[in-house]
């Protein structure tokens, strides 16, 4: 999940503006933000490259690539770049996204230009209208709020408390696909394929109930107790904006209640064990394993009184938050529902909201000195609502079918690689090969865009209810979501929108998603050399291909079933060598006190280290007969590693890092660089030799595909 809280009213995810990779691998999310005087100088949207696509004057020749590839690879554009002031953080990604912005705002406003634009364009004008009546949301103050917290208001016993939790499920979360777990809903629902049974839908309830991106900023000292204490300020403030009397008192007991259910929760590393995760309840198991709530006032209220059975993936969790429904006065249990309403439709209210919980989510936790201008929201909430409708127009506006083909060409390439790696593994016997071929011959893989687009029909958007417009879309997905129960299972829903820039592993239903923001330099560069463009959008391939086959990614067969399709013995070696990179990485220590939790990065890392190693090899297959030609003074490994190194360039700031370091399942981009060191062409492309600071023994090279 992302390290800051993804709320898809106050801090909607981006459809535009992601950054990241994986097997689900959404990044940090940028919260609304609030003017700050000096904004830092924006950056290049473009580096300087060479003819042959890779950025020359972004590298550091002084320094020697076994003592630091990544500087040495990326030292001029560290020192050159500075994190845009609206930013927590700034990198490859980023740097796409800016040209993508602009591409995508003028789509969006062009609808809303338009008076006769009709169906979904018009909605998608009519969204970014709403939002952009700044006077009209300033006119109306907090009284589109005002039934939401009147029903709060009214909460009398545990039975209507039980109805307003069940009230408030969305699907908000993503547990295999976006790797989402945060909501700051007391539960979260996930609508999809069983893991036992990927023929049927089925509901995976999760954990949720803080404001704050994780347990450890509850229950640790240090900068976590520090940030718990501005968050009881936020809270505070929040409230008192909204006239509630009583504020610090009420805010104190808030995050009393919210410490509570910390302790409750399930832990990261627990949360991302899908054998953890695989608890199939019934209904009725709720009220017997979960005592507290009203459950079956909970369902009614949700929708899911007919759903018959559920995977609960922290079933603690779930049955902790339940019991403190009835340990816990039932008056701040009130004052902390309507606390999260105000403050998850802060950007819908008056600035004075908004700037709030930019200081609080954007500043204070991430460290970011200036909100974002308010069309950039505009933007980022539109696409992110209508990601389809907006992605459609973005298709046939800005997608070269020429592209789409080429990266097609590519897949096919290193998804042919990657049968020969199961071949030559020595380690791995004819049986679990045959199982692992049988996965890698049945995986399907969508590029650019989706074949048929998403109906936005039954959403009402209307020009002027800016927080309506963000309720009814919650509860538009919810229902579509909901209506997956019980029918049949569909395998071509896109989980992103084809502005999105990232990649995406379906492991239930073995299946890749490419969308075409991101096969665009440093990615992907028509005019760059092939080696570039596999070391780059090919070791992402690459990643996405193994993440079929990472820790989690390995637990699933060809038809995308829980299924433990090893011998034990091959097993064993395989989880030999998962422990030896999770060591490998949680020795980087980007802070003194804080080192990468290579346990929690582990799939991520495999993907890494397997998809840079088969990109590498489909690389070399491409140029079969073709002689190996030296550009601007670079071989073609050299080039490949390069294309790697610089596609994971990026700056954070300090707070954002260690938020992304605790609570990220992907390593920053410098560590995800160190990938190289487990190559042993890297070594031979740049004559690293025993003594430099990245060179590890032959020996010590974690080899997992």
């Amino acid at each position: 999940m992302s390290p800051t809280p993804r709320r898809l009213l106050s801090i909607a995810v981006s459809a535009v503006l992601v950054a990241g990779l994986g097997a689900c691998n959404a990044p940090p999310s940028q919260p609304p933000q609030a003017a700050a005087p000096k904004p830092a100088p924006a950056p290049s949207t473009k580096p300087v490259l060479g003819t042959f696509g890779f950025d020359t004057a972004g590298m550091d020749r002084s320094v020697q690539p076994g003592d630091d590839f990544y500087m040495y690879a990326n030292g001029g554009w560290m020192k050159s770049t500075e994190i845009p002031a609206d930013r927590s953080s700034f990198n490859s990604f980023t740097r796409i996204s800016l040209d993508t912005e602009k591409q995508v705002r003028d789509l969006v406003e062009s609808a809303a230009k338009d008076k006769a634009a009709t169906g979904d364009l018009r909605k998608v004008g009519d969204y970014y209208s709403a939002f952009m009546d700044e006077a009209g949301i300033e006119a109306k103050g907090v009284a589109p709020l005002k039934p939401q917290l009147d029903a709060i208001a009214a909460i009398t016993d545990a039975k209507s408390l039980s109805q307003e939790f069940g009230s408030q499920l969305r699907a908000d979360v993503d547990l295999l696909n976006n790797t989402d777990f945060f909501t700051d809903r007391p539960f979260g629902v996930w609508i999809s394929q069983d893991v036992n049974d990927p023929s049927r839908n089925v509901p995976y309830f999760v954990q949720g109930g803080l404001g704050l991106p994780d347990r450890s900023f509850y229950l640790e000292g240090g900068r976590s107790a520090e940030v718990k204490k501005a968050y009881q300020a936020h809270v505070q403030k929040v409230l008192e904006l909204a006239g509630i009397a009583d504020a610090p008192a009420k805010a104190q007991r808030i995050v009393a209640l919210e410490t509570e259910i910390a302790r409750v929760h399930a832990t990261q590393e627990q949360t991302n064990d899908v054998q953890l995760g695989n608890n199939p309840w019934t209904q009725a198991d709720f009220a017997t394993k979960a005592p507290g709530l009203d459950w079956p006032t909970f369902m009614q209220a949700a929708g899911l009184s007919n759903q018959k059975d559920f995977i609960v993936w922290q079933p603690k969790a779930v049955a902790g938050i339940s019991k403190l429904a009835t340990t816990q006065p039932l008056d701040t249990w009130k004052d902390y529902l309507a606390f999260h309403a105000i403050d998850r439709a802060s950007p819908f209210l008056p600035k004075a909201f908004a700037d709030e919980q930019f200081a609080f989510y954007g500043h204070t936790l991430n460290g970011t000195p200036q909100q974002r201008d308010r069309w950039k929201r505009a933007v980022s909430m539109t696409s992110n609502v209508l990601g389809e409708a907006v992605g459609h127009a973005y298709v046939k506006r800005y997608v070269d079918p020429k592209t789409k083909e080429r990266a097609e060409a590519m897949v096919k390439n290193i998804v042919a690689a990657f049968g020969k790696r199961i071949d030559a593994l020595a380690w791995m016997s004819p049986e679990t090969k045959a199982a692992a071929h049988a996965k890698i011959d049945n995986l399907k893989v969508a590029v650019a865009y989706p074949d048929t687009w998403r109906d936005y029909g039954a959403l009402e958007v209307k020009p002027d209810d800016a927080l309506g417009n963000a309720q009814r879309a919650e509860l538009f997905d919810y229902k579509r979501n909901l209506a997956k129960l019980g029918a049949t299972v569909s395998h071509d829903e896109w989980y992103m929108t084809p502005q999105t820039i990232n990649a995406v592993n379906i492991p239930l239903e073995n299946r890749l998603i490419f969308p075409a923001a991101i096969l665009q330099p440093p990615f992907f560069d028509p005019n760059a050399d092939d080696a570039v463009n596999y070391g780059a959008i090919g070791s992402v391939i690459g990643h996405e291909i193994s993440h079929s086959f990472d820790n989690t990614g390995a637990l699933f067969d060809q038809t995308g079933r829980l299924h433990n399709w090893w011998t034990p013995a091959d097993f064993t070696k395989f989880a030999a060598a998962g422990q030896a990179l999770a060591a490998q990485f949680s020795a980087y220590k980007p802070f003194p006190d804080l080192s990468i939790n290579g346990k929690l990065n582990l799939g991520e890392n495999i993907a890494d280290v397997a998809g840079l190693a088969t990109s590498l090899d489909a690389y070399h297959l491409s140029q079969q007969g073709k002689p190996a030609q030296t550009l601007e003074g670079f071989t073609p490994d050299q080039r490949f590693f390069l294309g790697f190194a610089q596609a994971w360039r990026g700056k954070y700031r300090d707070e954002a890092l260690r938020n992304a370091v605790k609570t990220d399942v992907h390593s920053p981009g410098r560590y995800r660089t160190m990938t190289v060191r487990n190559i042993d062409a890297w070594y031979d492309a740049f004559a690293v030799k025993p003594g430099q600071a990245m060179y590890l023994a032959p020996e010590a090279r974690v080899k997992v595909w």
